[in-house]
């Protein structure tokens, strides 16, 4: 075997750059390399981000940095931020006015100005983690203050959309202009951002209130001839908004996840023969969101329902929901919504430190899982219940790739060639690369994977542990590991990702020695 040898005696050390021919291992471990590892961001009253109405930017952004850093160390690959809470803006190319809930109030932009979505998006990618926005769809107002609404809101300038329930104004989703605008609004975003996915949560037709019917009756005799009772009619009406988006998402932009986050119980199986062991509120019965049928259509390309109960629930037990969900993926991909809020609390099975810690490792037996999403960004960066601890120093302690999704792209991308390295530091060498060429579908690579090995230790580039770095950048080419050590041999390899995060085929192994 050819051996290039350098010596800088300068920093009393040797690098010898080896060429290694290996086979490489594929066998499952218990870490997984691949994990949708997710966490809400909501802006909506200023839940998690900003911290306050009306900050301004620069405070803004040092609140945003610290939050994707402490998310980051946890292992979090995913934020799902809330760039749309009531049909108002968190973000500049936009329809709709800006939100109060950045600025203070509704319509005034941030001054100086910037793009929050924009520098969210940048940051996460710098991170390795992907952004997916998060927009409620059918919230227009979040009270009926007047004060609040801008005179270019939406519910100002199509008064007719909307109805009031709950102490809010909602669209109307039985109306097809309802509809049409809504499409737009998502399809701006998509267009105009770098986003990973679009995000829904469980907010359809609102949640209901005892003795106080919905006010979608003239609606219903107008577009509802053809269904035998109004509530298939709002079935319907929902159905006809996620399909299209789907359509319109994938037609744009392929390799934009769209998925939607469902209240725990989709029906109920004393009410419907194909429901959970359940007896709760029903997402199909109550919010009208058949999100089992939009996995079978293949509209969604993940279902994350927010299964918020513990273990010992009677009505609602964690492991019964889930296991109902995880045999009505059909083939896409299931991510479970946690509820990092209640870790803290002292009843229904609460009380026990250890629930989510328990819930983590359950889903992890399940294959037909491929993750988490936990709500929401300040219980985790509280570290309620130690939670953040458990992620960071157990659970998420060695980076994941998102699982892939080979319905929206299956062709891996080329691998990278000309893999090198150089002395850096006292402990430290710089990998670099060369851009892959385009892979057999003209896509080309959106990022890179660099492994680390032991000497001796076999190649499984299934192994998380042996992961250095994810970065989401198709010009990044270089990678510095400051943690050698004198006398030890490592080899290393690299490998490309697109957009849907399928992976290439490995560089040619690199062995450096450290004298």
């Amino acid at each position: 075997m050819n051996r290039q040898v350098r010596y800088l005696t300068s920093l009393m050390l040797a690098i010898y750059l080896v060429p290694v021919r290996a086979a490489f291992c594929q066998q499952l471990t218990e870490f997984p390399k691949r994990e949708f590892r997710g966490i809400w961001v909501a802006t909506v009253v200023n839940i998690d981000w900003p911290s306050a109405p009306g900050l301004n930017p620069e405070t803004q952004k040092q609140e945003l940095i610290r939050l994707l850093d402490n998310h980051q160390r946890a292992g979090i690959n995913a934020i799902l931020l809330q760039i749309r809470p009531s049909a108002d803006a968190l973000y500049a190319k936009s329809r709709e006015p800006w939100s109060r809930f950045l600025t203070g109030k509704q319509g005034q932009a941030p001054q100086p100005f910037y793009d929050p979505l924009s520098y969210a998006i940048d940051e996460a990618h710098k991170r390795g983690m992907e952004l997916h926005a998060w927009l409620n769809p059918y919230r227009a107002t979040f009270d009926l203050n007047p004060a609040n609404i801008s005179s270019d809101h939406v519910t100002r300038t199509h008064p007719e959309w909307f109805f009031i329930y709950g102490g809010r104004k909602l669209f109307n989703p039985g109306l097809p202009a309802v509809r049409e605008y809504i499409v737009n609004v998502v399809m701006d975003v998509v267009r105009n951002y770098d986003i990973d996915g679009i995000h829904f949560d469980d907010y359809f037709y609102p949640y209901p209130e005892r003795g106080k019917p919905l006010s979608d009756e003239v609606t219903y005799q107008l577009y509802g001839k053809n269904f035998h009772n109004i509530d298939d009619w709002r079935r319907n009406n929902v159905d006809q908004l996620i399909e299209t988006l789907a359509d319109s998402i994938h037609a744009v932009k392929k390799y934009i996840k769209f998925g939607v986050s469902p209240f725990g119980i989709w029906d109920n199986k004393k009410q419907h023969p194909d429901g959970s062991e359940s007896s709760g509120f029903s997402g199909y019965r109550q919010l009208y969101a058949d999100a089992r049928k939009w996995m079978q259509q293949g509209w969604v390309d993940y279902i994350n329902p927010q299964i918020y109960f513990p273990f010992s629930n009677r009505s609602a037990a964690f492991d019964k929901l889930t296991d109902w969900w995880s045999a009505n993926t059909y083939g896409h991909h299931l991510y479970i919504g946690q509820a990092l809020y209640r870790a803290e609390e002292r009843s229904d099975g609460w009380n026990d430190r250890r629930q989510i810690p328990n819930q983590l490792r359950y889903l992890r037996q399940n294959n037909r899982i491929q993750g988490s999403v936990f709500f929401s960004s300040k219980s985790l960066m509280n570290n309620f219940a130690g939670l953040r601890d458990s992620l960071q120093y157990g659970f998420y302690k060695y980076k994941a790739l998102p699982p892939a999704m080979n319905w929206l792209d299956s062709i891996a991308p080329t691998p990278p060639s000309n893999l090198r390295a150089s002395i850096t530091g006292k402990h430290a060498i710089t990998l670099t690369w060369t851009i892959p060429g385009p892979a057999a579908d003209g896509d080309m690579a959106y990022g890179f994977v660099v492994y680390r090995f032991m000497d001796g230790e076999p190649l499984n580039l299934q192994k998380a542990e042996n992961i250095l770095n994810i970065g989401y950048d198709g010009q990044y080419t270089q990678f510095t590991d400051n943690s050698l050590m004198a006398n030890h041999s490592y080899i290393y390899v690299v490998t490309a990702i697109d957009r849907i995060k399928n992976e290439s085929e490995p560089s040619s192994p690199l062995q450096i020695i450290l004298r």
